[in-house]
């Protein structure tokens, strides 16, 4: 019975850790003709300086992986922003007060919030057909933010977050 324990609390703790994405693309598109890339010129992230090159770094790195070659006249742009959030809590501590008598009863309850706040970090990744200027993929990633975190620690969290983003490129088409 102890270890069905422990195996929730693992979970518990492990799924506040994860990047969940969602795509959307323009399902007219033919994605075998991008094969080049690069980035708006006055791309706002809305990342820190030291993020927004450790996250360009890690997603040129992953780009290159898939065949892709950064390139001053590109197939498509990239556009990347993204906010941060405080995450409803949804874990809290009910204390209550009851009684009852005679046909006669009453209760009073408070919910006390359990836990850190929970920062939630939203990125978005855009990819632009570069000749059309037409928006042909989409992604959003959301994924718990920690302000305390090393360089070290925040580097493989936007590592996780583009990995996780590029397995959904190209969209794969449904007919």
């Amino acid at each position: 019975m102890k270890s069905i324990g422990y195996l929730w609390l693992i979970l518990l703790f492990s799924s506040c850790h994860v990047v969940r994405v969602q795509t959307d693309y323009e399902k007219e598109t033919d994605f075998s003709n991008y094969s080049t890339y690069n980035y708006y010129n006055d791309m706002e992230t809305g990342l820190s300086e030291l993020d927004q090159k450790r996250l360009i770094k890690t997603l040129d790195l992953a780009m290159q992986t898939k065949g892709f070659l950064l390139s001053e006249e590109p197939d498509f742009l990239v556009n990347i922003q993204s906010a941060i959030y405080q995450a409803p809590r949804n874990n809290t501590v009910g204390v209550g007060v009851g009684g009852t008598g005679r046909n006669v009863g009453g209760g009073v309850s408070v919910g006390i919030p359990v836990g850190q706040s929970n920062l939630q970090r939203e990125i978005q990744f855009d990819f632009v057909d570069s000749q059309k200027d037409m928006l042909i993929w989409q992604a959003i990633s959301k994924s718990h933010l920690n302000e305390n975190a090393t360089p070290v620690e925040r580097e493989k969290k936007l590592q996780q977050v583009v990995e996780k983003v590029l397995s959904k490129y190209p969209a794969r088409t449904r007919k």
